[in-house]
């Protein structure tokens, strides 16, 4: 794991299309602010294994879905 120290406003990048930027820092919260293409998929940790186990579809997913399924009709 890569461990970085960061103040507010500052940034990282990931890639070529990624931002990562400390929002702010208060107490034991940090607020981060992500700039990624629409199509890179981001998500809480615990969002994204509620999805991987299948119990939470994504509201993109489940909109493509219901728009493709009034295409079909």
């Amino acid at each position: 794991m890569l461990v970085l120290t960061r103040k507010p406003n500052q940034a990282i990048v990931i890639g070529d299309d990624i931002r990562v930027v400390v929002v702010s820092v208060d107490r034991d919260q940090v607020r981060l602010g992500i700039e990624a293409p629409r199509e890179v998929s981001v998500h809480r940790a615990e969002v994204y294994e509620e999805i991987q186990r299948g119990e939470r579809r994504p509201k993109r997913a489940a909109a493509d879905g219901a728009e493709s399924t009034s295409k079909s009709a």
